[in-house]
């Protein structure tokens, strides 16, 4: 099974639905998936425009039709009723098949979700044609209860996106990325699970967003990582019928 990382710098409209649709185009016949990070089809630092910019779930329909061919996890803000939620959505074979609102909205610093968002209240596991599959958002994974949840549903695959800007940099590193390294190699240990991470790069508002998408063994380990700041597509395999004996195994190296 291959995953296309697509680590992208969406604009902050409603305009963004071409590219999306040219991506998926170009590697579908290279990968089983495609990830995109958190609110893909929106930008990150919408403020108030996020209740004009949100999508009732029928808008959405060009994705339903370009998953005939390859799963598709896009971010997007969406409505329902009268609460607008900042979401992951998984379409696989014609539908869509799992939408996971974000938990954990942040509000402190350069952070501004809980005034804008409803947090979502539930995080479950679905079957996928590659096993069971637990998408999450960004801020989602900084929380030890959501790791505890993931690990006790033992999924296969453990999708993470976000939009993580740039901070702390160091002489030969960069102390958001490898603090992001350790939540996810403890997310796959603890769950036995593949962990791919797509995080968005590019600007707004004076925010750089730093890219560093990646995918993370049961073991705990960086198999393959995208390029800082900069655009990237990564195409990486991942073995979804791996038994829990070997995940195991893996996880005692």
């Amino acid at each position: 099974m291959k995953a296309a990382l697509a680590q992208i710098s969406p604009k902050l409209s409603r305009d963004n639905f071409d590219f999306h649709e040219s991506i998926v185009k170009e590697i579908k016949d290279f990968a089983d998936i495609v990830v995109f990070p958190e609110l893909s089809l929106n930008g990150y630092m919408l403020m108030d425009s996020v209740y004009e910019d949100a999508y009732l779930l029928n808008e959405l329909s060009l994705f339903e039709d370009l998953s005939l061919e390859i799963d598709i996890i896009v971010g997007a803000v969406t409505k329902e009723e009268h609460k607008i939620y900042n979401s992951a959505l998984y379409y696989s074979k014609g539908q869509l098949l799992n939408v996971h609102h974000k938990n954990n909205l942040p509000n402190y610093g350069m952070f501004q979700e809980a005034r804008f968002f409803f947090p979502g209240d539930s995080l479950k596991s679905f079957m996928t044609s590659f096993g069971k599959t637990v998408t999450v958002v960004c801020e989602d994974m900084w929380s030890t209860k959501v790791i505890d949840q993931i690990a006790k549903e033992k999924p296969s695959f453990v999708y993470v996106i976000a939009n993580s800007p740039a901070r702390g940099f160091g002489e030969d590193d960069l102390e958001i990325e490898t603090k992001w390294n350790r939540i996810l190699a403890t997310t796959a240990i603890f769950s036995g699970a593949y962990v791919v991470f797509v995080n968005r790069v590019g600007f707004e508002d004076g925010l750089g967003f730093w890219g560093g998408s990646k995918v993370i063994t049961p073991s705990g380990k960086i198999q393959k990582r995208a390029k800082l700041f900069e655009k990237d597509v990564l195409i990486a395999g991942m073995d979804h019928q791996i038994s829990y004996v070997q995940k195991y195994l893996l996880r005692s190296d």
